[in-house]
């Protein structure tokens, strides 16, 4: 079992910048991180993710040269850095864990492949 607590959501303004948190108990051993956001109304969509190694990183199109996503191993907490955001970037963001080890864009991109799932915290980016 692991256990995700999401972290670092807030209101910002266009062209402004946030870090999320990610900090995960429990079994978390070889797993891959991923990063989601779901707006009102819309299907939750991948944003970005990040291999158990570190080494490895998938971001949507829509979040490339903007998010990075990292992570720390030994606080068992991974980040997503979110410069020049923009009002359509507002959303709920969720981290998640991947039990297995995949390089495959369409297992890491689908939501149903995560096997545990932060709270989520708003992000709100104001034009």
């Amino acid at each position: 079992q692991a256990h995700l607590v999401e972290s670092g959501g807030g209101l910002v303004q266009a062209g402004g910048s946030l870090r999320l948190s990610c900090a995960a108990s429990g079994r978390t051993f070889g797993y891959t991180m991923g990063w989601f956001r779901q707006a009102p109304g819309k299907e939750r969509e991948f944003v970005a993710s990040i291999s158990w190694s570190g080494g490895n990183t998938i971001y949507a199109d829509s979040v490339k040269g903007r998010f990075t996503t990292s992570k720390d191993k030994a606080k068992s907490t991974a980040y997503l850095q979110m410069n020049n955001l923009r009002p359509e970037d507002t959303a709920v963001y969720y981290c998640a864990a991947l039990a297995i080890t995949s390089s495959s864009a369409q297992v890491l991109g689908n939501p149903k492949s995560y096997n545990y799932w932060g709270q989520g915290t708003q992000v709100t980016v104001s034009s």
